[in-house]
């Protein structure tokens, strides 16, 4: 999950409870991150973190819950022409091992291994996790990302409330 608009640890916290409430279990996830925006100019930096969950429901009855979850914690529209400040965004990285390719959903995310924001956290507890499509590791992916944008660990000493 990502986001750059209002208390975003806090929105964070509540997407968690409210993911756990209708998925199950989380198993793991990692510390918060903070990156610059990717794919868009803004002056304010994104969170990040990645949560894995116990869940037995089809990926497209997860994307239906994480969409009207950003929605209840105020994401009021999706990115479709191009990337926008957000106070949540919530993506489906991995499934298992499964591949889903259909107009509304892509599991493995598509951008992931692009995307240095998600390999960090990644990194944390599921390096060795391999990507099915690219047959990679995470570490082997995180390896070889060309994303050079900067991405620590939150330290609690970035202002992300507006």
């Amino acid at each position: 999950m990502g986001g750059n608009l209002g208390n975003v640890r806090d929105t964070f916290h509540s997407a968690v409870h409210l993911l756990e409430k209708e998925l199950g279990s989380v198993i793991l996830q990692s510390a918060d991150y903070v990156s610059e925006p990717w794919g868009f100019e803004s002056a304010r930096q994104f969170l990040n973190k990645v949560v894995e969950f116990q869940c037995t429901l089809a990926p497209l009855q997860i994307l239906e819950i994480t969409q009207r979850i950003e929605k209840e914690l105020g994401r009021t529209h999706k990115s479709t022409n191009g990337y926008c400040s957000r106070p949540i965004d919530i993506d489906i990285l991995f499934y298992n091992d499964f591949i889903v390719s259909c107009e509304i959903l892509s599991i493995p995310h598509p951008l992931l291994h692009q995307r240095r924001f998600t390999l960090e956290p990644l990194m944390e507890h599921w390096a060795e996790l391999v990507h099915p499509l690219m047959s990679m590791t995470i570490k082997e992916l995180h390896h070889q990302c060309c994303d050079n944008s900067q991405v620590t660990k939150f330290a609690g000493s970035y202002s992300l409330v507006p």
